[in-house]
């Protein structure tokens, strides 16, 4: 049980304006003096949202954010959340919404620009790690192909569909239209399982067989086949089962 004392000061906290606050608590005055890797994660959130509700200031409310999501809490948790849960607080109306979806896409682009100049066709890894941050948070599978040229060099990359929780539909024909459009000679497919499983279902397995089977025939090679599940990931090609088509 909180002490009367303690409840008191933590009302206190939460309802005092932050340009009242000590010009060290402020977080962009606490940025500028200790440099931005000093702020906690509800501070970096209240530097974005600039101002609370009348119940409760800028940090309180970035707390409330981030404890939001029933499962998944902190700055991850940020990711599964729909504009109606973000705009049910006090405080987050559409426009703040927007904005801290914002910094969750940005964050995941960032991530995938960062990875792209590793991606390596024949290194399974480093295409997982250009899309975990993409896929690690749907709640759908989702299909992508990643078209490379005769250097191994990745050209593009597409979604393909997005299915319901536990399946997702790929056309060959659209996949192969795309890699004739920017001239690729191989490809890799990759999709998630958000139930976090990575082993391939017998649906997955047939769509491989497909395309695989379809691209030795056009000279557009399948290279591999990635499944994503949570931070597991499972590769045809690692596994040896293109070698069995």
């Amino acid at each position: 049980m909180v002490a009367p004392e303690e409840a008191e000061r933590n009302y206190h906290m939460e309802h005092l304006r932050i340009p009242d606050m000590a010009e060290q608590s402020k977080p962009c005055e606490k940025a500028l003096q200790y440099g931005i890797g000093s702020l906690s994660d509800a501070e970096l959130l209240a530097v974005i949202l600039r101002s609370g509700s009348r119940e409760t200031n800028a940090i309180h409310l970035a707390e409330q954010i981030l404890s939001l999501h029933p499962v998944h809490k902190g700055l991850c948790g940020i990711n599964y959340l729909c504009l109606s849960e973000l705009t049910s607080l006090p405080g987050v109306g559409t426009v703040k919404a927007v904005q801290i979806q914002a910094v969750a896409e940005l964050s995941k682009r960032i991530s995938r620009e960062d990875n792209r100049a590793r991606v390596r066709l024949s290194e399974p890894v480093s295409i997982v790690r250009y899309f975990r941050e993409e896929v690690r948070y749907l709640e759908k599978e989702r299909v992508y192909a990643l078209f490379f040229n005769s250097a191994c060099c990745l050209l593009k990359d597409v979604m393909i569909s997005e299915g319901t929780v536990n399946r997702s539909l790929a056309s060959p024909r659209e996949i192969f239209q795309e890699a004739l459009r920017c001239g690729a000679v191989s490809f890799v497919m990759l999709h998630n399982h958000p139930s976090g499983d990575c082993e391939p279902s017998k649906d997955d397995i047939l769509l491989t067989k497909r395309l695989y089977r379809c691209g030795e025939f056009m000279g557009i090679r399948l290279m591999d086949h990635i499944v994503i599940g949570g931070s597991e990931y499972m590769s045809f090609s690692e596994r040896g089962l293109l070698n069995e088509i």
